[in-house]
């Protein structure tokens, strides 16, 4: 789209009746003239995020930057199919990407010349391990948010290179990822079939804290069997097996008993097939659920996020916004920069459909909520009316910043910090509940006696 459409200059002629009639009219030749547009094409920088884009009549390529070198992320790059949105020309010298279901854009600023790491014979397209370390290293030293929250000294493992070799490459790269904690840090690289988690200890962890014996989860089939048991023990002790869910299965609401709403809404993404009509839909789904919680007039609600893994923040915040008594600040967030950080973007929400429920509420929590399901928890936790129950969340809130080593491999990183409307920060501890409305999500009791204890409490506390 054109960035600058110029001025368009219109001739004014003013008629002034006086003794004499006198005519004034500007000539063209006096006329300022408009600006000459500015192309899309060139180089665009997004400094926060560490990439650089080159643009071209025919293609676009996105590279990813840090302190030592280049490499290409996307040689064929198209940011419709990446990032949802495309890239508009906003004033001569800036692209901004502004994706409805994020809480942030991002936004490039053009570069006068190409960056000189991105010369086409300084890209890095190597297997050396020594070289993909030091791009590994340079890429967290330089844009993840969080060493010092996660109590990491980053810089004591940058002569980790010495000891690499193509055997033992991604064993020291996962040995320090764990270190991290972090569920949005990741390594994958398809073509040696490595994929590498740094979340997945700790939450195991975490999980296995209330299970013994057989009990405890050692593998994925361990973790889905208990998490399945789990979902049918809600669908038949609580729910009578009489429940409705919307057409991808990722919110499902029912009835306890005559006089509590429940609503389990398993993700926070996925409601539609396009990211187009992702929150028309889900805003339909939302309605019907209103509908529904009106016409049962009930005055007590059970909103379930212990299986929600995340996905858009706007969708939580959409989802939240069911249940405002009045327009808040939701939450703000800023990137890594240097040293330092972004300018923070707030988030506010407000009031939304035709019905509001405002009675009291009961928010479960567990270890699996994580990232936009935290931001809905940041969302509902200070409303008068609510009380959470279980056990932390996650503690990962960033948006997912994705780089590309010179081996090909992808790695994952957070580089956002999020803040509540009072301005704490929840990252690496999650936001809970009250010691006494502590909850595990499984435990050894609950799976013997066939209940939900989480449920058992909301329902204890919603009653009183």
């Amino acid at each position: 789209m054109n960035l600058h459409n110029g001025i368009k200059n219109l001739k004014r002629c003013f008629l002034i009746l006086s003794v004499i009639l006198f005519t004034a009219c500007q000539s063209d030749d006096d006329q300022p003239q408009p600006e000459p547009e500015k192309t899309i094409n060139g180089f665009w920088l997004a400094e926060d995020k560490g990439y650089v884009v080159k643009i071209t009549d025919t293609t676009k390529v996105l590279y990813g930057i840090n302190s030592i070198g280049c490499t290409i992320i996307e040689n064929n790059f198209v940011p419709e199919e990446s990032w949802g949105v495309p890239l508009d020309l906003i004033g001569p010298d800036k692209l901004v990407g502004a994706p409805e279901l994020s809480a942030s854009s991002i936004e490039f600023k053009r570069l006068l010349n190409q960056n000189e790491f991105c010369l086409p014979n300084q890209i890095a397209n190597t297997k050396d391990p020594k070289i993909n370390f030091d791009h590994f290293w340079n890429i967290f030293n330089d844009y993840y948010a969080f060493f010092e929250t996660r109590n990491v000294n980053w810089s004591q493992y940058k002569n980790l290179r010495e000891q690499v070799t193509s055997e033992n490459f991604y064993d020291i790269l996962q040995e320090l990822v764990f270190l991290l904690k972090d569920g949005h840090v990741g390594i994958d690289d398809e073509a040696n079939n490595i994929a590498i988690d740094a979340g997945s200890p700790d939450l195991i962890s975490r999980l296995n804290s209330s299970l013994s014996g057989n009990l405890l989860i050692q593998s994925g089939e361990d973790y889905n069997t208990l998490y399945n048991q789990k979902l049918q023990t809600i669908a038949v002790k609580y729910l009578d097996n009489e429940f409705k869910a919307d057409e991808k299965g990722k919110i499902v609401w029912g009835m306890i008993g005559n006089d509590i709403a429940y609503i389990n809404i398993l993700g926070m993404e996925g409601y539609s097939d396009t990211t187009k009509n992702e929150m028309e839909i889900l805003n339909s789904v939302l309605d019907k659920i209103m509908n529904d919680l009106k016409g049962a007039a009930v005055s007590k609600l059970i909103i379930d996020v212990r299986f929600n893994g995340g996905g858009y923040d706007m969708a939580s915040v959409n989802i939240a916004s069911r249940f405002l008594d009045h327009e808040r600040l939701a939450f703000s967030k800023k990137a890594k920069l240097g040293d330092g950080f972004t300018k923070s973007t707030s988030v506010s929400m407000t009031p939304k459909g035709d019905f509001q429920f405002k009675e009291d509420i009961v928010v479960l929590t567990s270890p699996l909520t994580a990232s936009a399901a935290e931001v809905f928890t940041l969302c509902m936790k200070d409303l008068p009316y609510v009380t959470l129950v279980g056990d932390n969340t996650n503690g990962v809130f960033s948006d997912i910043l994705a780089h590309t080593l010179p081996n090909g491999a992808s790695i994952a990183l957070s580089n956002e910090v999020y803040s509540d409307a009072n301005g704490k920060v929840y990252e690496a501890i999650g936001v809970g509940p009250s010691e006494e409305n502590k909850i595990p999500l499984f435990s050894n009791d609950d799976f013997v006696n066939e209940k939900d204890s989480g449920i058992e409490r909301a329902i204890t506390l919603l009653n009183k």
